[in-house]
């Protein structure tokens, strides 16, 4: 059961790209914004890409209306690339079946099973980080 959940979430980012149109870097660069801005070059770290590189992704997704790059707030010769609202639109749209599945999934456990759940899933995550 937990290799065919593995393999369902990785099999995830490509049928989400693939719907919306977008490659996989992108969709990951959304997915880092949705947490608030991040600059260029920390963005590229988070993907494992060259800074060439995600200046590229961000283009294509600025083009799309998706992004946004904005002065830095307190330093002025950096930028910081913003996700608008219709990427987040995006986002929450391919993410809403899912979310709402899990949703309900969880309000099928009582707040001891979710306790257990919850323990292996920490277990489960900790064997995976090995490997990282």
């Amino acid at each position: 059961m937990v290799m065919e959940l593995t393999d369902v979430s990785g099999q995830l980012p490509q049928a989400i790209a693939r719907r919306t149109g977008l490659n996989e870097s992108e969709l990951h660069s959304l997915r880092h914004l949705m947490a608030g801005p991040i600059g260029p070059n920390d963005l590229a770290r988070a993907l494992g890409v060259t800074s060439a590189a995600s200046s590229g992704i961000v283009d294509r997704l600025e083009a799309r209306g998706h992004v946004t790059r904005q002065a830095h707030a307190t330093d002025k010769r950096r930028t910081v690339v913003t996700i608008s609202d219709s990427g987040r639109a995006e986002m929450l749209a391919q993410m809403r079946p899912m979310f709402e599945g899990l949703v309900a999934a969880d309000a099928k456990l009582d707040d001891d099973q979710r306790a257990v759940v919850e323990a292996y899933l920490k277990d489960l995550i900790a064997a995976m980080r090995v490997l990282l």
